[in-house]
């Protein structure tokens, strides 16, 4: 055997961790302070794409745009779940890593904290002037005195063999556990919300209601422990919606002010009241919010079929294209028209003006001059009975499409339709008329049983830090030697010392009042 791999085999082998050991080193990282922060940091990180991104639970008509100006782009933030950022996946593992994170960091912070308590100040040092603050006061107060005029300063007090030992600014560690335990209160607020809260978009026109049940929502999204029973029994009723404009000046076409008028029923049997409905102003029923989030127009029309009926008439909410001036695309189905179904392409114009080159254009978002563009007509299978959803806002699929039959389409679409207009459509297929002009808002009502606690923990989590940041722990030793009492101080909370020697003075002159020399 050679030297070398006898050296080699007498050399200490170093021992594995093994599968506890490696479980171990995984729980202290995770509930290290350092872990913590990291987290922290991800979690608020994680929130910046959903106050940037459109979210489906917020503003479903954004998303919807958004697909159709940059679909490639939709499809991504959909894969990576952007479209949704707090109910993803990603952002509820930091979510529970976190908490798990914070539970592990307050257990032992509480364990130390609870002997801290309990442990006295240690003994005064036999030389306490050579203490970084330190003061002699000839003739001082008797011992027990000294600890009467400490205690007088809520210090913890102890005395012993001519000395006393005082501390104080315990308050300091308060401050930081009660920080962690808020910060694990918000956590716990927030899935609290998420188990039996639930949120829902729905669109309204003038003239219609709601009622607050599952099947009236257009989305709704529910807690796990939500059941159709869990919700407040109102009902509402859009009576009219305002919209004021700047109307001058640079920001001209800007939106002012907006103002639902509605009449609410609290339950079924309570008297209908009255109320105005503003953008940050929520309606609130049994602690279920009612946010106004969104607004458009929803022009009326009535669709006459090939046999002379009425195949449809309402109004039929418009997506916006350009909200500088609130114009918006339509679609128009008749599936019940005869001998076959009626689809049209529409856009229509709050304020109306011709340009140049003959076409027209909405100039302003208030609806001074409404006419309706129709940008094409179709007959045919609409695909509305084949048990596939359809978008209101699509005329149908693009195979779908492909099969009907064009009635009027490019140079053969007359002039816009003011209200009170209508136009023949050829072959005797049938006539659309523009009626008139509603206009629908988009609600979000939200009930979020976590909202209270999480106000109130964020709360305690402000006084606890400043707490943390402005108390120091500090400690002042006295020994009496006869008619001599020397005394000395030191802080325990590091870059504190400054602050410290304007209090240190402060307790010397306690100490020595109704004395006269003080070196």
């Amino acid at each position: 055997m050679s030297v070398r791999e006898l050296e080699r085999e007498r050399s200490p082998k170093q021992a594995g961790l093994g599968p506890v050991g490696w479980l171990r080193w995984a729980w202290r990282t995770l509930t290290s302070m350092k872990t913590a922060l990291i987290l922290l940091f991800l979690l608020a990180l994680g929130s910046v794409p959903g106050s940037l991104i459109p979210q489906r639970g917020v503003d479903p008509d954004k998303v919807a745009r958004l697909y159709d100006e940059s679909p490639a782009l939709a499809e991504w933030y959909d894969r990576l779940q952007l479209f949704e950022v707090f109910s993803s996946t990603w952002f509820a593992a930091v979510y529970l890593l976190l908490f798990t994170s914070l539970i592990g960091c307050i257990i032992p912070r509480t364990l130390t904290y609870v002997r801290e308590l309990r442990r006295k100040p240690p003994a005064a040092p036999k030389n306490v002037t050579k203490l970084p603050h330190a003061a002699v006061i000839e003739g001082g107060p008797s011992l027990d005195e000294a600890a009467k005029r400490l205690r007088g300063l809520r210090f913890r007090v102890v005395t012993g063999d001519g000395w006393i030992s005082a501390e104080k600014g315990y308050l300091r560690e308060t401050g930081n556990l009660f920080f962690h335990v808020a910060l694990l209160g918000i956590l716990f607020a927030i899935g609290v919300g998420s188990l039996f809260g639930y949120r829902g978009n729905v669109l309204v026109v003038e003239g219609d209601g709601f009622a607050n049940t599952v099947a009236a929502y257009d989305r709704f999204m529910p807690g796990n422990q939500v059941s159709a029973e869990s919700l407040a029994p109102f009902t509402l009723r859009l009576d009219d919606f305002n919209v004021s404009y700047q109307v001058a000046g640079e920001k001209r076409g800007q939106a002012l002010d907006y103002t639902a008028h509605l009449t609410v029923n609290d339950t079924p049997d309570a008297p209908a009241r009255e109320v105005d409905l503003k953008v940050n102003t929520p309606l609130e029923v049994d602690g279920t919010q009612t946010y106004l989030i969104g607004n458009g127009y929803a022009p009326v029309f009535r669709v006459t079929d090939g046999k002379g009926q009425v195949a449809f008439e309402g109004p039929v909410p418009c997506l916006i294209e350009d909200k500088a001036t609130m114009t918006s695309g339509c679609v128009v189905k008749a599936p019940d028209a005869q001998p076959s179904q009626l689809g049209f392409l529409l856009r229509f114009l709050p304020t109306s003006v011709p340009l140049t080159d003959g076409t027209h254009a909405s100039a302003f978002p208030g609806e001074l001059n409404p006419e309706v563009q129709l940008l094409g007509a179709f007959s045919g299978d609409l695909g509305l009975r084949n048990g596939q959803p359809q978008s209101v806002y699509e005329l149908a699929p693009p195979e779908t499409l492909k099969k009907l039959k064009p009635l009027l389409m490019g140079t053969a679409v007359p002039k816009p339709l003011a209200v009170g207009q209508s136009v023949e459509l050829p072959e005797g297929a049938g006539k659309l008329e523009f009626t008139g002009v509603k206009q629908w808002m988009t609600l979000q009502v939200a009930y979020d049983p976590g909202r209270l606690p999480a106000l109130l923990f964020s709360g305690l989590a402000v006084v606890s830090i400043a707490a943390s940041l402005l108390i120091r722990r500090r400690r002042v030793f006295v020994r009496v030697k006869g008619e001599t009492v020397e005394v000395g101080g030191l802080t325990r909370t590091e870059g504190s010392a400054a602050g410290f020697a304007e209090e240190f003075a402060d307790i010397v002159k306690v100490l020595s009042a109704g004395e006269k020399d003080v070196r």
